[in-house]
């Protein structure tokens, strides 16, 4: 029975699916530093994380015995991908499960910011009646500008359009628009248009500080930045400086470069406390709807892997879905070096043995090979042996 572990208190109805298919499974609430994983992870085999826990290649190295990781959301540079590819360590994330979710949250950014709402609601708290239109406008008519035209900027285009905005987006892939939207050719064409500016690119060097002092300065006197994708996106020291100076009229941030790990530290950000900034602690994918989605997904792939050997949808590995193993069957996994002569060796190790190979099913990227082989003869300890001591092999097992 395979052990999986559960962190950073992933919906429950992860847990649910994976035990309801025979899996032993264990929960923390919590993220866990380096040394952590490397003392918990021994007695596992999977190990599902959200944004928090990093599986670095220290931890892969100590814990070689991993068969898969899941990214319990849409981002997975909290893994080092390369090495869990080379380690033979398939990952799983969620792209589409959370679209809708922040999707819905930038709409609802947009006419706050708009509409200065968190600035009259901290107000009116405080007993303040600040009863004024001046600084607020209808969102309808204006332009929003999406950086990153992916499955949540095109969900927000939609919805955007919907309510009465006119749509351009900028993308370095060409992109089919939805709807009336129109993309543009540059960044710079799409910052100068402007009206709203919302980001939805993933992490990478390019899109490290893609947004800083002269694309700020590009935007539009009185125009909104919305970031909801990462945190290493937007100089946060030059938005607020730009706010300051009265140039930018307000932003609303759900991803910072610096994150608390937990409720109990403390979180600062140099935008704390100024005029119409809202400030949200990377909610963009936290709601019940989105996280049950993104339990269901995960887990499903962690499913149909463990149990099957499909690497269908995962992010770092050659892609295989060969179904359910007939009854009766024996399925070995084999992860390998991918260099030449590698199926040979282990069909030669194969029919030296007598096995009665039913079907095989092999993908390779440029790193690793990848083949699933089902087999009417039993598969013992020492046929599963022979082919693991090949000095190509990686991992060796049976499902």
């Amino acid at each position: 029975m395979s052990k999986i572990l559960l962190l950073e208190g992933i919906h429950p109805i992860a847990k649910e699916r994976l035990s309801e298919q025979g899996f032993d499974v264990s929960t923390v609430d919590h993220a866990l530093s380096e040394n952590e994983l490397i003392e918990k992870l021994p007695g596992y085999d999977a190990v599902g994380i959200r944004s928090k826990t990093h599986i670095t290649q220290k931890v892969l190295e100590a814990c070689s015995h991993l068969k898969a990781i899941g990214t319990f959301c849409i981002g997975t540079n909290q893994v080092d991908l390369l090495f869990s590819n080379q380690s033979g360590v398939p990952v799983f994330n969620a792209p589409y499960s959370n679209t809708r979710s922040v999707a819905e949250l930038v709409i609802g950014l947009m006419i706050s910011l708009s509409r200065r709402l968190g600035d009259v609601n901290s107000g009116a708290h405080k007993g303040q009646w600040d009863k004024s239109a001046k600084g607020s406008f209808e969102i309808r008519g204006k332009t929003l500008g999406i950086i990153g035209y992916g499955h949540i900027g095109t969900q927000v285009s939609v919805l955007a359009e919907g309510m009465g905005l006119n749509v351009i987006y900028y993308d370095i892939i060409k992109k089919l628009p939805l709807g009336n939207a129109n993309g543009l050719e540059s960044l710079n064409a799409l910052l100068a248009a402007s009206d709203f500016v919302s980001l939805h690119v993933p992490e990478t060097n390019e899109t490290k500080n893609l947004i800083q002092k002269t694309q700020l300065a590009q935007m539009k006197k009185g125009s909104y930045l919305i970031n909801a994708s990462r945190g290493s996106v937007v100089d946060i020291n030059a938005l607020a400086e730009s706010i300051k100076s009265g140039h930018i009229a307000g932003a609303a941030v759900d991803v910072y470069p610096k994150e608390p790990a937990s409720r109990q530290e403390t979180f600062t950000s140099e935008l704390q406390n100024l005029p119409n900034v809202i400030l949200t602690p990377h909610i963009g994918g936290s709601t019940e709807e989105a996280q049950e989605s993104i339990g269901r997904e995960v887990s499903e792939s962690f499913i149909q892997y463990l149990k099957n050997g499909s690497t269908n949808g995962s992010v770092n590995f050659p892609q295989i879905s060969p179904g359910v193993k007939a009854e009766g069957a024996f399925r070995l996994i084999n992860i390998h070096k991918n260099v030449p002569g590698v199926l040979k060796e282990i069909n030669d190790i194969i029919s030296s043995s007598g096995a009665n190979i039913k079907a095989q099913f092999l993908a390779t990227d440029s790193n690793v090979g990848y083949v699933v082989i089902d087999s009417e003869t039993a598969l013992g300890s020492e046929f599963v042996g022979k082919i693991e001591a090949l000095d190509t092999s990686i991992k060796t097992y049976l499902v």
